[in-house]
């Protein structure tokens, strides 16, 4: 597909904080192409023919290692899914053993999703082929970031001068920091919204707003991203209780009223009803939550493509 010519210069992808603003437009066009390829009844195609895709991930994650998986079949990649619990690492064997293991096989591309921030940049410096970062610890996940922005972009029309309300659990957020450096660069206006207890310290350096008031922080905002409340990485007491969290930062159809008309609800799932989203409004109209998941396959389509097939920077066929 050709999508200009612009070449990404990156071999692999970890975070969005390094990307230009031309290596995210460059990667959200080859993403529209991905989109209108798996709309197609035929969506199978040759461009990773022959290419060895390997999913590593050591965190569960359905909606996220199905993406990548079917992004790479559509491209005619060879995929194999690593079940990390039935394997050695689960022995004491350590990501770096992994990494050396799985660069004997000479895979072209490695998808890994890890609970410790930093992973995939580890697993980037002990291995030949290129690296896909599918979320790591608390640090990024670009490409959910990616489909974020696609999905915002096709509603909206444009990223810039767009005022983005990111509410919730944004301190155990990854998706939160790869949205924030995305959007900012972009040239959105974002603002964070959650109780204190839940916001990183110095989050305002981001260059960011924040509000400790759900119906403040998305007064007259065209996007409504709501976050989820991430309990299996709190240590300790960050709310009193999923009902008193639900009364106060939960999204029902009472408080997005304080948003514009035609704001658009986004959830990076998967959700919890009830506690961060009323489930009338997850399934509202207004929601974009399952094109979210329609656009996530696309964008990894677009990044396994560029990064394991580098023929196809400036030009190839999809």
């Amino acid at each position: 597909m050709v999508v200009g010519p612009h070449s990404f210069s990156s071999r692999h992808l970890l975070g969005i904080r390094n990307l230009s603003e031309q290596d995210i437009e460059f990667l959200l066009n080859r993403a529209e192409k991905a989109v209108e390829v798996s709309r197609r009844p035929d969506k199978k195609t040759s461009s990773l023919r022959g290419r060895t895709q390997i999913n590593l991930f050591f965190e569960a994650s359905t909606r996220t290692q199905a993406s990548f998986e079917l992004a790479g079949k559509r491209l005619g990649a060879d995929v194999m899914n690593m079940s990390v619990a039935a394997s050695s690492v689960k022995k004491g064997e350590t990501l770096i053993d992994t990494a050396m293991t799985l660069n004997a096989m000479r895979p072209d591309i490695l998808v890994i999703r890890h609970g410790s921030s930093g992973a995939a940049d580890l697993l980037a410096q002990k291995v030949d082929c290129a690296v896909v970062n599918a979320g790591d610890g608390q640090h990024e996940h670009p490409t959910q970031a990616l489909l974020d922005a696609l999905t915002i972009r096709r509603h909206k029309g444009r990223l810039q001068g767009l005022t983005v309300a990111i509410c919730g659990d944004v301190l155990h957020s990854r998706v939160a920091r790869s949205d924030i450096f995305l959007l900012g660069k972009m040239g959105a206006r974002i603002r964070l919204v959650g109780p204190s207890t839940l916001m990183p310290a110095g989050v305002e350096e981001f260059g960011v707003e924040v509000f400790h008031r759900l119906e403040d922080g998305i007064a007259n905002a065209d996007v409504v991203m709501m976050l989820r409340l991430q309990r299996e990485r709190m240590a300790g007491a960050f709310v009193p209780s999923e009902r008193e969290y639900f009364r106060y930062f939960g999204l029902d159809t009472k408080k997005l009223a304080f948003a514009k008309d035609d704001a658009i609800v986004m959830h990076p799932g998967p959700m919890n009803r009830g506690v961060e989203i009323a489930s009338l409004m997850a399934d509202a109209p207004q929601s974009v939550i399952e094109e979210q998941v329609e656009m996530g396959v696309a964008v990894r389509m677009a990044v396994l493509e560029l990064l394991a097939a580098p023929s196809h920077n400036e030009e190839g066929a999809t």
